[in-house]
């Protein structure tokens, strides 16, 4: 399945960093949402990708939208990933690539490195952004912009 821009944001379960469940319908439908898929934690695009999320972190929650970054890392990893850099907001567990294959992420580099992509939804769930690129700065630059044309 390959999602577009004009589709619903999945409904999908995970554990989060504190080995809760969460589920997006909490979320999803109710307010913006930016999630972020990243290949690994405490890799350096993905940490840089991480802190340039959290340090405009303000400036989403000033849209009123939700960020989850989610990635294949264990809650463990997470847990250490998110106190090592203080990140704001949550991030989601996502072992058995359930919620990627959802998505239809694509793996990058000859599909050998999972693929970093961003999906923005509206208040109502309806994605008005996928954004793939393996260069992880331009991914909170591009969620920023949709966000304030369509607030």
């Amino acid at each position: 399945m390959t999602l577009k821009v004009g589709d619903a944001l999945p409904n999908f379960k995970a554990k989060d960093t504190n080995g809760t469940d969460f589920d997006s319908q909490t979320i999803v439908g109710k307010k913006p949402v930016v999630v972020y898929f990243y290949p690994k934690d405490n890799t350096p695009g993905c940490t840089a990708e991480a802190c340039s999320f959290r340090d405009q972190y303000e400036d989403f929650k000033d849209l009123g939208a939700e960020i989850i970054g989610i990635s294949s890392d264990s809650v463990v990893s997470h847990q250490k990933f998110s106190k090592q850099y203080q990140l704001p907001f949550l991030l989601l567990s996502d072992e058995n690539k359930k919620i990627r294959k959802l998505f239809g992420v694509p793996n990058d580099l000859l599909g050998l490195i999972p693929g970093r992509a961003t999906y923005v939804a509206d208040k109502n769930g309806k994605i008005i952004l996928i954004f793939n690129s393996m260069s992880g700065k331009i991914h909170i630059k591009k969620a920023l912009e949709i966000l304030q044309k369509n607030i």
